[in-house]
Formats: C-alpha cells, sequence, structure tokens
C-alpha cells in the first residue's frame, strides 16, 4: 500500500496479486491514515480502530463508522499507473452508499410502520441505514429516550465538553432525505408481539410489521447514604457530560469506578479541575479486562497526571452542605472533598419494558440472540449493549459485548435479517480509549484470560499484550503499537488461531518488532 499525492490531495495505492486499485486514503471514521493499516484478504483494515474496507469496491465491510472510501480509476500504460479522480471525491474522504428513500404513502402520520427501532444508538441507526442501502423504501420509525438524533456516545466520557452538534452521526437533513423518521424524547413501556403492537409512556400506539430492540443499557447508581445530594452524575447524555465539566472546573472531582468511562473522565478533567480522586474496588484500574501489569502501568500514568486514587475500597456515604455534594466518605473511613462526582461502576441492560412481553429476557435481564440477531420471537430482532449472543470465534460462546464496533455490525446483521438475506454476526470485537493523548486499542474476547504475554516497555506505555487461555491468544491490547492489534483482528477474522508458543518465540526473539509471523509471510 502506498499513499500518492494527486494534486488535490492523496490517494491510497494498492497492488494486490498483481491488481492496482487506488482509495480513498483516510478512515472515514476518525481519519486514520490507513497506508499504515492492515492489507489482508482483499481488504484494508483501519489500524486505529479497525473498521474494514473492500479494495475492489471501497465498501465499507466491517465497522466501526458509517461511510465507504471513494473508489478511483486506474489505468496502467508502459509501466506507468494512472490514477484518475474528481477534486470533490479526493475532498471529502467518504462516501455514503446509495440509500432507496421512503415511497410509503403512511410515512409520518399513521399509527403503523414496516420497521420500528427501539433505540437510536449504533445499532439502531445502522439499522436504519442498512435497510435503506438494500433497497428497502417502505416506513422505518427510529425511537430513542434522547432528544437528540443518534450521536457518538463513546466520545462524550472522553471529550465532556462536546455539543450534541458535534456529535451527531448524521444531520437533521440525511433523516429526511431518507425518510428514516426519529421520535425522541419517546419511552417505549410495552411491547405486545402478539398484536405486533409497541405503546409509548405518552399512550401512543404503533403497529409494526419487524422490530428491531436496541434499547441499550442503564447506568448503574451508587445506593449509599446521601445518594439523592445535587451534582452527583452518570454520564449518559451530552448534557450530562457538559454539567460535570462545568461544575468541575478548578474544583475537586470525585470518579467512583475505574473502568473506561471513569478513567476516561478522570483523564479529561485533571486539565480542568482542581484535584480528581478515583475510588475503585479493584486493586488496578482495568485488571479484570486488562491485567495486573498493563493496569498498574495505566495506573501510573494517571498519577503522573496528579490523579490520586482511592483502591479496594468503596463509597459508604456522600455528604452535602446546602443540598450539594461536599464530601465523599469511603468505607476505609477516608473522607474525600468533592464538588462534583461521577460515577462510572457499570451498566444494566435497558430490558424492563420487556418483562411483560413474550421476547425472552436471561437471569440477568439480557435479550438472548441467535447469529442471525433473531430473538425468540419470530420478526422481532435485537442488537446493541442489551443482547447476548454466539461469539462465532469462541465456538459460539454466549456473550455480551457492549462495544460501539459491535452495535455497529449487529444492527446491520439485523436488517439483512428482516429482509431475508440469511446473514450471520461473524466481527471480531475492538475497542479502543483514549487518555491523555494515548490510544489505547484492544481486539477479541479475554474473559477468562490465565496469561498475559507482554512485548515491549510498560513503563515507556509502548508496548503490545497478548492475553491467552490455554494454549491459545484470546486477545491483544497495545499501545503505541500500531497497526498489531489491527493485525490480529485479521487473523482472528480469516478464521486462524493465534497460539501461545507463536506469540512466545515472538516475544523471545523480536528486537524488531517484526509482525510478518502473524500474518504468515514470515518464520
Amino acid at each position: 500500500m502506498r499513499e500518492v499525492e494527486l494534486g488535490w490531495g492523496k490517494v491510497l495505492l494498492v497492488k494486490d496479486n498483481g491488481e492496482f486499485h487506488a482509495l480513498g486514503h483516510k478512515c472515514p471514521h476518525y481519519g486514520a491514515p490507513l497506508v499504515k493499516g492492515v492489507l489482508s484478504r482483499g481488504r484494508v483494515r483501519c489500524p486505529w480502530h479497525g473498521a474494514c474496507f473492500n479494495i475492489s469496491t471501497g465498501d465499507l465491510e466491517d465497522f466501526p463508522g458509517l461511510d465507504s472510501l471513494h473508489k478511483f480509476q486506474v489505468k496502467i500504460e508502459k509501466e506507468k499507473v494512472y490514477v484518475r479522480a474528481s477534486k470533490q471525491a479526493l475532498q471529502l474522504q467518504r462516501r455514503t452508499k446509495m440509500m432507496a428513500k421512503c415511497i410509503s404513502t403512511s410515512a409520518g402520520h399513521s399509527s403503523s410502520t414496516n420497521v420500528l427501532i427501539v433505540g437510536a444508538g449504533a445499532a439502531g441507526l445502522v439499522c436504519a441505514e442498512t435497510l435503506r442501502q438494500e433497497g428497502f423504501s417502505d416506513r422505518i420509525v427510529l425511537c430513542t429516550l434522547d432528544r437528540h438524533l443518534p450521536y457518538d456516545r463513546p466520545k462524550l466520557s472522553k471529550s465532556l465538553d462536546a455539543q450534541p452538534e458535534q456529535l451527531a452521526l448524521r444531520p437533521k437533513e440525511f433523516f429526511r432525505a431518507y425518510g428514516i423518521e426519529v421520535l425522541t424524547e419517546a419511552q417505549v413501556v410495552t411491547v405486545d408481539v402478539r398484536n405486533k403492537k409497541v405503546v409509548f409512556k405518552d399512550g401512543f400506539k404503533l403497529e409494526y410489521s419487524k422490530l428491531l430492540l436496541a434499547p441499550g443499557s442503564s447506568p448503574k447508581t451508587l445506593s449509599c447514604k446521601g445518594k439523592e445530594v445535587e451534582n452527583v452524575f452518570t454520564i449518559r447524555t451530552p448534557e450530562d457530560a457538559n454539567r460535570v465539566v462545568r461544575l468541575a472546573r478548578g474544583r475537586n472531582a470525585v470518579v467512583v469506578g475505574a473502568g473506561f468511562l471513569g478513567m476516561e473522565v478522570a483523564a479529561y478533567l485533571t486539565e480542568k479541575a482542581h484535584s480528581v480522586s478515583v475510588v475503585e474496588l479493584e486493586e488496578t484500574p482495568f485488571r479484570r479486562f486488562l491485567g495486573e501489569r498493563v493496569g498498574r502501568a495505566l495506573m501510573k500514568m494517571f498519577e503522573n497526571n496528579r490523579v490520586k486514587f482511592y483502591m479496594q475500597t468503596e463509597v459508604s456515604e456522600l455528604r452535602a452542605q446546602e443540598g450539594k455534594l461536599k464530601e465523599v466518605v469511603l468505607k476505609s473511613s477516608k473522607v474525600v472533598r468533592a464538588d462534583v462526582c461521577v460515577v462510572g461502576i457499570g451498566a444494566v441492560p435497558a430490558t424492563g419494558f420487556l418483562r411483560q412481553s413474550s421476547v425472552n429476557l436471561d437471569s440477568r435481564g439480557f435479550i438472548p440472540v441467535n447469529k442471525m440477531m433473531q430473538t425468540n420471537v419470530p420478526g422481532v430482532f435485537a442488537a446493541g449493549d442489551a443482547v447476548t449472543f454466539p461469539l462465532a470465534w469462541r465456538n459460539n460462546r454466549k456473550v455480551n459485548i457492549p462495544h460501539w464496533q459491535m452495535a455497529h455490525a449487529q444492527g446491520r446483521v439485523a436488517a439483512q435479517n428482516m429482509l431475508a438475506q440469511e446473514a450471520e454476526i461473524s466481527t471480531v470485537p475492538y475497542l479502543w480509549t483514549a487518555m491523555f493523548g494515548k490510544s489505547l486499542r484492544y481486539a477479541g474476547y479475554g474473559e477468562g484470560f490465565d496469561d498475559v504475554i507482554i512485548q515491549g516497555d510498560l513503563e515507556e506505555l509502548k508496548f503490545v499484550a497478548f492475553y491467552t487461555k490455554g494454549d491459545e491468544v484470546i486477545a491483544v491490547a497495545s499501545m503505541n503499537y500500531d497497526p498489531i492489534v489491527s493485525k490480529v483482528a485479521e487473523v482472528l477474522a480469516s478464521g486462524r488461531a493465534i497460539r501461545k508458543r507463536e506469540v512466545e518465540l515472538f516475544v523471545l526473539h523480536s528486537k524488531t518488532g517484526d509482525m510478518s509471523w502473524l500474518t504468515g509471510k514470515g518464520s
């Protein structure tokens, strides 16, 4: 792969099996340079977040993101490669796939719809867009508890100042152009699957032919004494995030929970707040997810940025002065000054409205689906954070993976199966986090790992960690080591297992960081 200059901009020139292809050079998701990504099996995978693009068409084949790449004309004459591209396409760097428009006469005012989507996160939006991309021209209604059109929720904890319009995944005109109706601040209270009807909190009833349940999750809250005091937040909306920043400026902030959300918020607030403290039950942040050593290295990075940790304890009381938070009392009897508190202690599936329906829920409230994202009820599909599904490359183990990328993929598969295309979910989980300008990338499903093999320097935060179970690599995480996580994701997606022995040999012999063994091109 090579990035070449074309006057008005650059293109990615790819030579694969003797054939040349020219494509947009930046990933439409967050603008990563694709030349630094991974070329394999006729597609290029983004080095940052793992999105995949077909080199013959430019089409998006795996997520995250919504748009595809432009594909440019290539001609070979006398050993020279000529690329022809329009100025506009070069400057745009993204291509929205062709979509059908809504031709249903009932759009906008009727009490019935062809497809109803409950939840307007990534799963809901991708489902609606996929239906239109596949030529579906009947009515689609998307409903959300939020007051905003679909937006980039993972950004909330990484950039708390961001405004709703900066976070929007699509502009208002997009929904109008393709006839995707969005009902905001619309809460579904009952689903009647026998009569194919949902009832909203305001009494409005809507009949449907096909239903996608993508309600996401609700953040857990503290149940300690003083939990009703002001200035204690879970971050769910742009308004929550904006208020936290406003209240934390020059004041004392406490974050409860050292998972991804908590640590991202803590990192963001260090520049703004007078002090930032993190309270966590475990002995190191991310311990269950990333292991002890990686967790400790990240904790050190935070401590170097003035974040104070209170580990292996929890909150016993929130104390107020004139109704507003003043102190957080810990079970260790330590008292921490606090003007604002953010709670990031996990979430539960937002499926309470399904309890009286015939849609199966498991003991934890998740919606079990098969590989086609179908629930136990014909015509009712589910996707996103609220589902458990069979993970293909982990022997179809039923798992819940609340990642942004996974929600996109599930929304697409659900839409394809609404149209009877018999698609199956097969994507390899991929996630990322950003703290203090450093990105951590992760691919696979590491639950139950029994060993971690680390290559690189944890102190320098330039490393790759392979998570193994028995003889097999089940996940990988890295910092400043691109594009290894995308490489591993691509190998796992191809169906090849990575053995622990291969990784041990790599760590033993690799001073150069040569990755050719991963793609089978080296010894």
